[in-house]
């Protein structure tokens, strides 16, 4: 086949554009070309997807048996990708997200079709409008798209829910601490990209996938606490300080950092996999996440992925740690003289 892919050296999509080239097929990444990084076997089309008259020259005259954008996350980006792409592919792929699921309202595990819904999180909003304006091409013009949803899936990034991915490690190994949101009990799933890569390019050239939305994840479930152990554990760090903060608190502190814990990942995530398998019977994720966060991490350790550490993120832990024990010092005070 012939595959376009909007990314494809990403997080999620590095490995799937591996996957794709150790089949065989001819793939072509779509980008602005100013990163080194690269996929051995993969063309190049240089453009930047932003300019609808940039990509609409460098793809004349092409055509193609898939389109992935693995990017794009606003109404305009796949409105944008009809017009382009509508007359030269036979499948079109959006890569949504699992936060389009009403979390805090379904009973799990989540499935394709429960409800979608999630007013309080802009990026989910947008996810959300993009898959209907998708499903509106594909019911009143033919528009070939397959929906895509992945949930938290890591390969080249640490996983976390609150920060950025290295500092993280960074504050386990210097001893500092380190917030779980809530009490870290509720059950959560992670994904590395190669078992998602899998499930992804089963999906691809495969007609009866048209109009069809799958999310692709591991059948593996962890509570925070779990999944902080495992990276502590990975990292070398035998004890580590945690302090767990409500979402609803946090969210108050950093209005920016709040939803992904109250509107995702402060709710409990396990999804019913039986449709990816159903129309991709050898799908079947074999990474569990201590073996492959081990493989992440050593991947920074030995220099391959760089070790960013953003002080300005570590900054505002620092404070939401230090306004939170000041808050539960000043109630338990305030508690005491009310008896």
């Amino acid at each position: 086949m012939r595959i376009l892919f909007i990314g494809g050296t990403g997080n999620i999509s590095e490995a799937v554009s591996k996957l794709v080239v150790s089949k065989g097929h001819e793939l072509f990444l779509l980008n602005r070309g100013l990163t080194q990084h690269t996929i051995s076997g993969a063309q190049i089309i240089q453009a930047d997807i932003h300019s609808f008259s940039s990509v609409e020259a460098s793809i004349k005259q092409m055509s193609f048996d898939v389109v992935a954008d693995f990017i794009a996350f606003t109404p305009d980006d796949v409105k944008r990708d009809i017009q382009l792409f509508q007359k030269i592919t036979k499948q079109y792929v959006f890569v949504s997200s699992a936060v389009v699921y009403e979390k805090n309202r379904i009973l799990t595990p989540i499935r394709e079709c429960s409800p979608h819904a999630n007013p309080n999180w802009d990026y989910a909003v947008k996810k959300i409008e993009c898959e209907r304006i998708l499903m509106n091409a594909w019911e009143n013009e033919h528009f070939p798209v397959t929906i895509v949803r992945p949930s938290h899936t890591y390969d080249k990034m640490i996983p976390v829910a609150i920060g950025k991915g290295y500092d993280l490690i960074d504050r386990m190994r210097k001893g500092n601490r380190v917030i779980i949101h809530d009490s870290g009990n509720n059950l959560w799933t992670m994904t590395h990209s190669s078992d998602f890569a899998k499930g992804f390019v089963g999906l691809l050239g495969n007609p009866v996938t048209i109009g069809e939305a799958f999310h692709i994840t591991s059948d593996e479930h962890l509570s925070w606490n779990q999944i902080y152990r495992i990276i502590a554990d990975a990292a070398g760090v035998s004890d580590f300080d945690a302090v767990h903060i409500p979402g609803e608190f946090i969210q108050r502190l950093e209005p920016e950092w709040g939803p992904t814990i109250t509107c995702d990942k402060g709710f409990s995530a396990i999804f019913d996999n039986s449709k990816i398998k159903r129309y991709v019977p050898s799908f079947e994720c074999t990474i569990p996440f201590y073996e492959g966060f081990r493989n992440t991490l050593s991947r920074y350790d030995n220099g391959e992925l760089s070790k960013e550490i953003d002080s300005a993120v570590s900054h505002k832990l620092d404070n939401i740690i230090q306004t939170w024990i000041e808050f539960v010092n000043q109630a338990e005070a305030a508690y005491r003289l009310m008896k």
